[in-house]
């Protein structure tokens, strides 16, 4: 039989049986103070792993939140002419048919592939007028990131072959032109001797709540933009490739190089792709960044943790100085007397970790089922705190403050070789 632990439930059910009793000796009174002690310990476990919970849900759906916009817009990898990495975008094309289509397609870690041509134009009613990035793009696209970016009307059917000039614009383009679904709008087109004009139809407004593409991107046929530059069918800005694992994007990346290399288009282009995190390196830099502040929350709350569970032991023990004096004059050995203190400190962190759960994990899912936490998207990009369960790195914070608790423990828990049995006998 575990002697420690025996005698840690006993005197943890000890502990409980004085919450139910009302009328006590005096004596028994005086030795109550290790239940405030025990509240307060139980208390800051819970408060410690909750804030814990809270943070790296909402630092994971911050960062997911961020990067799936940035990637709806410019996919996971870019595959371009490798002159125009550092030039306008579109101002030299690459032949992208469908067999090269496939050829991405069939790339180990690639989901898909689409062609798309950019554009530069300005948009103008009888009010106002605005620079734009006209952004072509075809059937094969895929547009389940705009659908959920949709506010108002449907994303029409994109077309390679033909058009009727559809455009799908941005609530902050929308609000600053005063357009609206239906409205029809004229776009100028500049060359180096000619300026084309065409007549949109506003088909419907997005938001994202990323300025860099709020105000700047709106999309069309690719057929359309194509004229617009001057090309062929089969000319391109580039394609844009999803890859089916992002954490394995840089190995993706290189084997889309590795399939490249060598390998020119029918008009003799080489192609050369590049990451997301390349393309927008501020934007990555700085949720790179948010890491940080979890780290520095986490061991302030483990600190919070560990330093109630000290001062709740060091009280417990001094409590109960009449019961260790009995263990060691019955013969009981210092390490016995101490592992049976950190037992009994286990399962006081064990209560705390429970509501810590509960209180941590029920307010993500509050905000994950309500959205009852609003943000200002101007500054943080999106509407409400976006929240993430990770039920694999909660189990790991539970396990990491459970640790770390009783390590902490193990210090103070030598005060229990310092007692006297003899005096002790005698302490009240």
């Amino acid at each position: 039989m575990n002697l420690p632990l025996f005698l840690a439930r006993r005197i943890y059910g000890d502990e409980g049986n004085r919450e139910k009793a009302s009328q006590e000796m005096a004596s028994e009174k005086t030795r109550s103070v290790s239940r405030p002690a025990i509240r307060i310990a139980t208390i800051g476990v819970a408060i410690g792993l909750a804030v814990m919970i809270v943070t790296v849900s909402v630092i994971l759906g911050f960062k997911h939140t961020i990067r799936d916009k940035v990637v709806g817009f410019g996919s996971h990898i870019q595959v371009m002419n490798v002159h125009s990495m550092a030039m306008t975008a579109g101002s030299r094309p690459v032949c992208i048919g469908d067999s090269m289509l496939q050829a991405f397609c069939d790339v180990e870690g690639v989901r898909h592939a689409a062609r798309i041509v950019m554009t530069q134009g300005i948009l103008k009613t009888e009010d106002d007028f605005l620079g734009v990035m006209m952004k072509g793009i075809g059937p094969e696209y895929d547009t389940q990131f705009l659908n959920e970016c949709l506010l108002e009307g449907e994303l029409p059917a994109f077309c390679d072959t033909a058009t009727t000039y559809p455009l799908v614009i941005s609530k902050t383009m929308a609000d600053k032109l005063r357009l609206k679904v239906g409205d029809r709008v004229h776009a100028y087109f500049i060359e180096t001797d000619d300026v084309r004009a065409r007549r949109f139809t506003v088909s419907a407004v997005y938001q994202t709540n990323m300025k860099r593409f709020d105000d700047l991107i709106c999309l069309t046929d690719l057929y359309t933009t194509q004229k617009l530059n001057g090309w062929t069918a089969d000319e391109c800005t580039g394609a844009e490739l999803l890859v089916n694992d992002f954490s394995h994007l840089d190995e993706t990346n290189r084997s889309v190089a590795l399939m490249l290399k060598g390998r020119f288009d029918d008009e003799g282009n080489l192609m050369s792709p590049q990451t997301i995190t390349s393309a927008y390196p501020q934007v990555f830099s700085w949720l790179e960044l948010l890491d940080i502040n979890v780290w520095i929350i986490l061991a302030l709350m483990i600190a919070v943790a560990g330093f109630t569970m000290i001062s709740g032991l060091l009280i417990i023990i001094l409590e109960r100085t009449r019961m260790i004096g009995v263990l060691k004059a019955l013969g009981a050995r210092n390490t016995t007397i101490r592992h049976t203190f950190l037992w009994f400190a286990t399962f006081i962190i064990g209560r705390g970790l429970l509501w810590g759960n509960i209180v941590g994990i029920g307010i993500v899912v509050l905000q994950q089922q309500t959205g009852i936490i609003t943000l200002d998207p101007q500054t943080y990009y999106v509407s409400q705190a976006p929240m993430e369960l990770n039920i694999p790195l909660i189990i790991l914070l539970n396990v990491a403050t459970l640790i770390i608790s009783v390590v902490v423990l193990i210090g103070p828990s030598y005060l229990v070789s310092r007692i006297d049995p003899a005096k002790s006998m005698r302490y009240e």
